[in-house]
């Protein structure tokens, strides 16, 4: 089986509620002291995958900070140096030697700057596109719907491009696959790249710290849910099976976990 690198690189943070993202509110009073802040500040992670000949993003990222900031998230920011262009410059690659982009979904902060790949074919759960055209309200921002009543209105930036749609659980290339993780958004999905130190798992927006992952046996958890999804049931059981097919918790990636900020420029599978 193909072996490949990956690379984490931090196109940004963004801002957010631990009550209202990290931690449902039934195991709050495990994991937040009362009256401490609530802000969490979290990075915005993609992975640049190598090998096989070909040269892979796993998502590319956050938009400028004028745009998270006035459309988003306020507060956020993609500092000087950290959009995708940048951080694959800082590396060595070109985005226009990008062969494949491989989305976990289609949220703002996954997609952006697309028109800089102009040679990667884009892979994307059907789900996920067909519901991405047509949100309900409630997340035209997420996908930056121009129904969205902001001046100036606002286009995903995949509008346009054409995209290998998937259905369900299947091997893209030799040694790179997807499943199903939906719950977060309709058609989220989990990328497992294969390596030689084992698989490592691309959850996206899965969960938003790998707290996530733990038991609360207080009151009979299995896992520790987010409170920031669109099913929760799909949601716990993305969870479960993602915590039973990794080979353990150092290798599951995340988008927004504070723990991948220790992982960013950091070469793994090696």
């Amino acid at each position: 089986m193909q072996e490949y690198k990956i690379i984490t690189l931090n196109t940004g943070l963004v801002t957010a509620s631990k009550s209202n993202y990290l931690y449902h509110a039934s195991t709050h009073k495990y994991y937040l002291k009362p009256g401490e802040d609530d802000t969490a500040i979290l990075p915005v992670a993609v992975f640049y995958v190598e090998g096989g000949g070909r040269k892979i993003m796993v998502d590319t990222g956050m938009s400028s900070t004028e745009i998270a900031d006035k459309y988003h998230h306020p507060g956020s920011t993609q500092p000087e140096g950290y959009t995708i262009m940048d951080q694959l410059h800082s590396i060595g690659v070109d985005p226009k030697e990008i062969t494949d982009i491989i989305f976990t979904h289609l949220h703002w902060d996954h997609v952006y700057y697309l028109s800089e790949f102009p040679n990667a074919k884009l892979y994307v759960q059907r789900a996920e596109y067909e519901y991405a055209k047509n949100p309900i309200p409630l997340y035209y921002k997420s996908y930056e719907d121009p129904r969205l009543p902001i001046e100036p209105r606002i286009h995903p930036q995949w509008e346009g491009r054409e995209f290998e749609l998937l259905d369900g659980e299947c091997e893209i290339f030799d040694g790179i696959s997807v499943y199903p993780t939906p719950g977060h958004s309709v058609g989220h999905q989990n990328v497992v790249i294969h390596t030689k130190k084992g698989d490592y798992h691309c959850c996206g927006d899965l969960v938003f710290t790998l707290d996530n992952f733990k038991e609360v046996p207080q009151i009979g958890y299995e896992i520790t849910p987010p409170s920031r999804f669109v099913d929760i049931n799909q949601t716990w059981y993305s969870i479960v099976e993602t915590k039973k097919r990794a080979a353990g918790i150092e290798f599951i990636l995340c988008a927004h976990a504070p723990e991948m900020l220790d992982l960013v420029g950091k070469v793994l599978g090696e």
